[in-house]
């Protein structure tokens, strides 16, 4: 009787615990339904109360349907999912052969194709890439085997454990690390790699209490061993024209100690450098910021209008050699991982295809090649975009999206919230958990590391015993017809000075050197 009695009372609580749960059900939907139909914000909910709604819901669920169900392996954007498989599998150091054939359409115009060679380079004569020095006129030049490296991508926009992992990671697999515009953490040093501190439009971490440049902070910098190069960010391939974009809620106390800014407001960096408005500006900053620190100095651009790298290379000839960059990072118009408003996004800068062989036929013509090396950025994740770039004559390519995929990045488009599901650009410590520094720097390694050597495995194909050996006449494309072509017949070189000039050039650096 007493269990009957319980049951009872237990069927009792469950009815009206059901009939309140209704209740409040329908409450909510009616107020929704009342809110529906009294707003004018909002035509579709007005018209269609509460279904309205569901609009916005698969709206939002749409872009994740897309990526697992409905998109070709080859189709979508920014990334298309045969890439970041590559990306996955070599972060995670696992087989990458593939069977049965290749799935890239090799009739699609923009495709590109490597020459190999009747007799490629044999195994014992193969290597993985040269050193390379930066800086010759330095205190302390910078030498590097690495071909690929890390992105700038700033503690702040990315997360405490991502930055612990890519240190560790860039450590481990002989790269370089980027700090991006947001100054210098604990982090960034924590793994003991190489490091290029990047000098942003607000100067983060090197700008004394009024937002100059400060000379006492450079020179602390500079005695970190870690603190291999200086780069000074005119733009960014995101953002052409803007400044970093950092949202309140993701300017933590941390980041605002770190930045020296009030923390939870919006960090908005200047559109451009305030004592920066000219190339004879832009060469004093360099020569400036090398002298202090005593370290290779250059700066990242993206590149649109293109005649103020005329004026650049004239004020070098006018200076002389040694006051020229001992870099310049090209950034492109394909860049992305940074918030940025979308019409810059889509349709401000060239994208590094245009841009690369341009500005390194400028600096073949102006005798300068050899003297200022080229790093380049912009969607290359993969051996045989990187190859590419090689040979087209980048010295070194940069990575963000990339190495965010080693990190385990899913492409869930939202760098510029505090949301990512992932940890790897949000503050939320809940999200961050699955993000273990540790297991993600050696996928970070792997990736690195596997790259290079599917890279080096292209330009063993084309008879060459290293990846920067690799020039323009190893690449073919695939023109409108669906056939090859030349890259250089659709990317001639321009003739950017005279053959007098030329020799000029050539023989003051040589004299010089």
């Amino acid at each position: 009787m007493v269990d009957m009695h319980w049951a009872l009372k237990l069927l009792t609580w469950l009815e009206v615990t059901f009939i309140a749960v209704i209740g409040l059900v329908l409450l909510s939907l009616a107020v929704m339904y009342i809110a529906d139909i009294t707003q004018n914000t909002h035509t579709i909910r007005k018209n269609y109360p509460l279904i309205g709604r569901f609009r916005y819901f698969f709206e939002h669920l749409g872009e994740f349907f897309r990526q697992y169900f409905f998109a070709q392996d080859r189709e979508e954007l920014p990334f298309n999912r045969a890439d970041r498989s590559w990306v996955y599998r070599a972060a995670k150091n696992v087989d990458s052969n593939v069977g049965f054939g290749s799935t890239l359409n090799l009739n699609q115009p923009g495709n590109l194709l490597f020459l190999n060679a009747a007799f490629p380079i044999q195994e014992d004569e193969a290597l993985l890439a040269a050193p390379v020095t930066l800086g010759p006129f330095c205190k302390t030049p910078y030498t590097t085997n690495s071909i690929f490296n890390i992105s700038g991508m700033s503690y702040g926009a990315i997360s405490r454990p991502a930055i612990l992992a890519l240190s560790r990671g860039a450590a481990k697999a002989g790269c370089w690390l980027n700090t991006g515009e947001g100054g210098l953490s604990p982090y960034h040093l924590e793994g003991n790699c190489d490091l290029v501190f990047q000098i942003g439009t607000a100067k983060y971490g090197v700008r004394d209490l009024h937002g100059n440049l400060s000379d006492e902070r450079l020179a602390e910098l500079a005695a970190k061993p870690q603190i291999k190069m200086f780069e000074i960010k005119l733009s960014q391939g995101a953002k052409p024209g803007k400044g970093g974009i950092l949202p309140a809620e993701k300017v933590s106390a941390e980041v605002a100690y770190i930045r020296g800014i009030a923390e939870g407001h919006a960090s908005i960096s200047p559109n451009g450098h305030t004592d920066i408005r000219s190339v004879i500006d832009l060469l004093a900053m360099i020569n400036h910021v090398r002298q202090v620190t005593g370290k290779p100095v250059g700066f990242k651009a993206v590149i649109g209008e293109k005649n103020w790298l005329l004026d650049l290379i004239t004020e070098i000839r006018v200076q002389g050699i040694e006051s020229a960059p001992d870099f310049i990072t090209l950034d492109s118009a394909d860049g992305g991982s940074g918030a940025a408003p979308q019409p810059l996004m889509d349709h401000v800068g060239l994208p590094i295809k245009e841009s690369l062989p341009w500005v390194v036929a400028l600096l073949e013509q102006a005798g300068l090649k050899d003297r200022i090396k080229i790093i380049v950025a912009g969607k290359l994740i993969t051996p045989h975009m990187v190859a590419w770039a090689l040979a087209c004559g980048a010295d070194f390519i940069n990575s963000a999206r990339g190495f965010m995929f080693a990190l385990g990045c899913i492409q869930a488009l939202q760098c510029h919230k505090n949301t990512c599901p992932t940890g790897i650009t949000t503050h939320n410590t809940k999200l961050q958990k699955g993000l273990d520094p540790a297991d993600k720097a050696e996928r970070v390694a792997s990736y690195q590391r596997n790259l290079t050597k599917s890279v080096a495995m292209i330009a063993h194909s084309c008879g060459l015993a290293e990846p920067r050996q690799l020039r323009m006449s190893h690449l073919h494309i695939i023109n409108s017809d669906g056939f090859s072509v030349p890259w250089e017949s659709v990317n001639p070189q321009p003739l950017l000075f005279t053959t007098a000039e030329n020799r000029t050039s050539s023989g003051e650096a040589s004299a010089k050197n």
